[in-house]
C-alpha cells in the first residue's frame, strides 16, 4: 500500500509532467496556409514586416521541451503573418527564453 506522501509526491510529479506536455498555442484558422520556409525560398516574396512572438518556456519552475516550444512560436509567428498581410515566415533569430523573431513574407 502507498503512503499518503508518496501518492501527493506521484500525483504532483503526474500534474508538472501533464501541464509541461500541454500545447497552449493554436493555429488560427486563417494561419493554416502560412509556412515556415528558409530564406532562401523567398527570394521572389515581398516581405511585410517582423514578428515577434514569446511565451512560457518554464512551467512551475519546469523547463518545457525545446521542440514544443519551438513549435509553439512557429504557431504564433504563423498566427502573427496573418496580420502582417503575409504567407510565409522565415526564422530572424534563435530562440532565447522562449522568444523569437520572424521575418514575415507575402509569396506568389
Amino acid at each position: 500500500m502507498l503512503s499518503k506522501g508518496k501518492v501527493v509526491k506521484f500525483l504532483g510529479l503526474f500534474i508538472v509532467l501533464s501541464v509541461t506536455a500541454c500545447t497552449w498555442v493554436k493555429l488560427a484558422p486563417e494561419a493554416k496556409e502560412v509556412r515556415v520556409t528558409t530564406e532562401e525560398n523567398v527570394k521572389d516574396c515581398q516581405r511585410k514586416g517582423q514578428a515577434s512572438v514569446s511565451l512560457r518556456s518554464k512551467v512551475i519552475g519546469v523547463k518545457r521541451s525545446r521542440d514544443k516550444v519551438k513549435l509553439e512560436l512557429q504557431t504564433l509567428g504563423r498566427n502573427s503573418a496573418v496580420n502582417l498581410g503575409g504567407n510565409a515566415i522565415v526564422p530572424a533569430s534563435l530562440i532565447e527564453q522562449g522568444k523569437q523573431t520572424f521575418d514575415v513574407y507575402l509569396c506568389p
